[in-house]
């Protein structure tokens, strides 16, 4: 048991970094735009996606901190590789020339990773302690965004994603969405199968509650 419980804090250790880390980076940014850019209309839908994202960076880092332990969990390797390369591996686009946009596209982009990381951001704060990226269980949250769509925080991440994607549009880094879109579908099956495992209930749920978009799919 007390082997669990410290294999269950170490596991947190990463990802509460990661996001402590992120949420810094974009601080620093925000300061270092905000002293070198004239504010505008632009510029402050600009601030206002970088504001975001740090409240969705310093929402995730306390969840991370204070989430329940699971109750149950998906077995394997695949589970796990699936979870991290849908959660991480679409940040490697920045690693790609960044082509240059014009104003319309710009805003377009923009917007959609503002909305998409709002979104996320809400949909963490209903999650709660109940947050995982890996394929686990802890209490069933069906209330808030989750009685629209089953899966609100991944849907939110992907419209976030789409618009990041924008600003290095390129065959290989439309490659790399595809493959990041494919695990994060197969991220889904081994929640749904886990959470239909562990809660009688949700079987009900999925028969009423679209997966990711309502009347489609």
């Amino acid at each position: 048991m007390h082997l669990s419980i410290l294999y269950d804090l170490l596991m947190r250790l990463p990802l509460l970094v990661w996001a402590s880390f992120c949420a810094l980076r974009q601080f620093a940014g925000l300061l270092q735009y905000t002293n070198v850019t004239a504010m505008d209309f632009i510029s402050g839908v600009h601030v206002t996606m970088r504001l975001t994202t740090i409240t969705f960076m310093l929402l995730l880092a306390g969840v991370v901190a204070l989430r329940a332990r699971p109750s149950a969990k998906a077995s394997g390797l695949e589970p796990r590789i699936s979870a991290l390369a849908g959660s991480f591996l679409m940040y490697g686009v920045v690693l790609f020339p960044r082509p240059e946009l014009s104003l319309s596209l710009e805003m377009v982009s923009t917007t959609l990773i503002l909305v998409g990381t709002a979104g996320a951001a809400l949909t963490l704060y209903q999650l709660g302690r109940s947050f995982s990226i890996m394929a686990e269980s802890r209490h069933l949250v069906i209330s808030g965004p989750y009685r629209f769509v089953r899966h609100p925080l991944y849907l939110t991440e992907e419209i976030a994603i789409f618009g990041m994607f924008m600003q290095f549009a390129s065959a290989w880094t439309a490659l790399v969405m595809t493959v990041q879109f494919a695990f994060q579908l197969r991220r889904i099956h081994n929640e749904e199968a886990v959470l239909t495992a562990n809660f009688p209930e949700y079987a009900a749920y999925q028969q009423n509650t679209a997966r990711l978009l309502p009347g489609i799919y």
